[in-house]
């Protein structure tokens, strides 16, 4: 806020503003869980015998898993929310695929 009460836009290198930024973190973060849960279709595979490879899922677990910490460290909350699913569904998957 300025001496005026106003709240203060930063503007970024692109020219858009904190607003945007905010709202594009979070657009971004539902779509990155909507691509997780993609993962459920290849756990019923799994479990129903047609198992798949663990490659995919055993990085997921693990890119997910250091992009959750980074953003709750940085306190950047629409990296950790939009990466923690891939940890849980990735590891179901990997489970599954075993």
């Amino acid at each position: 806020m300025n001496s005026n009460g106003h709240a203060i836009t930063r503007s970024h290198p692109t020219g858009t503003s904190d607003g945007f930024v905010r709202w594009l973190g979070w657009i971004a973060t539902v779509t990155s869980v909507l691509m997780f849960v993609s993962y459920i279709d290849q756990i019923q595979l799994n479990l129903s015998g047609q198992k798949g490879s663990i490659i995919q899922p055993l990085a997921t677990v693990v890119n997910c898993g250091r992009w959750t910490t980074y953003g709750a460290l940085r306190r950047d909350w629409p990296v950790s929310f939009a990466n923690a699913p891939g940890i849980l569904l990735g590891a179901l998957a990997l489970i599954s695929a075993l």
